[in-house]
């Protein structure tokens, strides 16, 4: 019997059909926008109706609070999109089978086809503020395989809690305790922010203060500006002014502020009195705490986010960036259980590929947190640590760069060899350049020390013969050149010297070296 990852048996009527098709008063629902008029109380009372398994009011404001607040969107969306710079990988059991690796590479290249896994994952880390994030699957049977054709991320208003644990999600469906959720028919993403019932699980619970005493700032300060932004003007008229001439200084007074023009009779006057000098840095002070305390719950810290010139340095910043890096290792493992539950598992068991070993052999999505470590500083270390008898295994430098192994017959990188110059043994050159190739270093050092050697013998057998040929007649090669001061002459009375004295030995012994030389090169050069 086919099961989902916690053992429940699964029907097939639970994923050939998205299970809000039957729920259609959910699709014509119209959001509550509950940041309207809200106050201190009414935030209370929602968030404790949510506590109870209401969920409906507490989601709605909040996404009324990423609507509204530029600051705060923008802060969650650096934290959601954090996600989508990492790589990722399905990775096969300890001691996998080769079943269990087919498994896992079978499961990695469906999810890489998925046209919109990168929306997916932004859609998911959607739990961060609310504490949940559910997409609802549609499968598509594509020749014999269960394929995913979207997931769908449906509101969080959409789902109440059950009424005993108030720690299941259910679709609400005009009943009590609502309607279970069908397995393989939705990733559910339950995103521990902090520890907790689920409904108090998410950020935006801890968001919500500071954006309501933010509000209350922003109005503070547009009133603020309404009043005292502008100068004050003051008409003045003569005290026997008729109504008339009253009504057209008032329409002077009121115009005269927007068009920068206007007529009044010349017995009259318009006077500016200067704005009161009541400063607006209490309402700024206000808004900036809050934005301070929202960009701290959510990145950690506020020097990635906000710089004000003073306490932003350098160094407080990296440190800063560090925490952040923690909550983005954080995010990933806990997205990791999810994928790897609600995405791998069901892609493997609809298609028959899971095998025999249930939830706990099933591939598991992984993504690489790993940072590569500073390049030029390990370029530095390594050849001292080497030097001093350090055994540095190659595959944790690669890893440590992040630098992939070579696949069988890929090309790597090598050291330029200069050309060898003038006069200069090749055989030596040869061996300096197998010595920077990579491979059995070796067997080609041997070899080239055979060549080397081989080369050696052959030019002293070619000597002696030289020497066993040319010796005797040595003192008279040297008595003709004193005689001779003709390169001409020399050359005829050379052959008249060598004629009948061993002229057959000397082309027989450089012969048989030739022949040697020959054999020794086509050898090496098959070898």
């Amino acid at each position: 019997m086919l099961v989902d990852h916690l053992g429940n048996p699964i029907r097939s009527a639970d994923y050939r059909e998205p299970q809000t098709a039957q729920l259609r008063q959910l699709h014509s629902e119209v959001a509550q926008h509950h940041s309207r008029g809200l106050t201190p109380a009414r935030l209370a009372r929602i968030l404790e109706d949510a506590e109870q398994g209401n969920l409906q009011a507490q989601h709605e404001l909040f996404v009324d609070m990423e609507d509204r607040d530029a600051h705060l969107l923008s802060e969650m969306g650096k934290r959601k999109r954090a996600l989508l710079t990492l790589e990722w990988d399905i990775v096969p059991p300890r001691n996998a089978s080769a079943a269990e690796q087919a498994a896992a590479a079978y499961a990695k290249e469906l999810i890489g086809d998925m046209p919109d896994f990168e929306d997916l994952l932004f859609d998911l880390m959607d739990a961060v503020g609310h504490g949940f994030s559910a997409l609802e699957l549609d499968w598509q049977l594509d020749g014999r395989e269960w394929l995913i054709q979207s997931a769908t991320h449906r509101p969080q208003s959409w789902f109440q809690l059950d009424r005993d644990m108030r720690s299941e999600l259910r679709l609400r469906d005009n009943t009590p305790d609502g309607q279970p959720l069908n397995a393989f028919g939705w990733i559910v993403h339950l995103h521990k922010a902090k520890s907790g019932y689920l409904a108090r699980s998410g950020l935006h619970r801890v968001l919500a203060w500071p954006f309501l005493f933010k509000n209350y700032s922003v109005r503070d300060i547009a009133e603020f500006l309404e009043i005292y932004g502008l100068p004050l003007r003051v008409g003045k008229y003569p005290v026997n002014a008729s109504p008339a001439e009253k009504m057209t200084l008032l329409r002077a007074v009121a115009g005269i502020g927007h068009d920068a023009a206007g007529i009044i009779p010349a017995e009259m006057e318009i006077e500016f009195v200067e704005a009161v000098k009541a400063g607006h840095d209490p309402f700024m002070a206000m808004i900036e705490w809050c934005e301070k305390s929202m960009s701290k719950a959510i990145l950690g810290g506020t020097l990635t986010s906000q710089a004000d010139g003073k306490s932003s340095t350098h160094a407080l910043g990296n440190v800063h960036n560090e925490v952040r890096h923690d909550l983005l290792v954080s995010d990933a493992r806990q997205l990791n259980g999810t994928l790897t539950s609600y995405l791998v598992y069901p892609l493997l068991a609809l298609n028959g590929k899971l095998g025999d070993g249930g939830p706990r052999r099933c591939p598991r999505f992984q993504f690489d947190v790993t940072e590569a470590e500073d390049m030029a500083l390990l370029a530095d270390a390594l050849p001292k640590l080497a030097d001093v008898g350090a055994q540095i295994p190659v595959s944790y430098i690669n890893s440590k760069l992040k630098i992939p192994a070579p696949q069988d017959g890929e090309p790597v990188l090598g050291r330029a060899q200069p050309a060898a110059p003038a006069g200069v043994n090749t055989a030596a050159n040869r061996l300096a350049a197998l010595t920077a190739q990579p491979g059995d270093i070796g067997q080609r050092i041997d070899a080239a020390r055979a060549d080397q050697q081989a080369l050696a013998g052959a030019a002293a057998a070619l000597s002696a013969d030289f020497q066993a040929v040319l010796g005797p007649r040595l003192d008279e090669l040297i008595a003709l050149l004193d005689e001779t001061q003709d390169l001409a002459l020399f050359r005829e009375r050379l052959g008249e010297l060598l004629v009948g004295r061993g002229s057959d030995a000397l082309v027989e012994a450089l012969t048989a070296q030739g022949v040697n030389a020959r054999l020794l090169g086509l050898y090496r050069g098959e070898r």
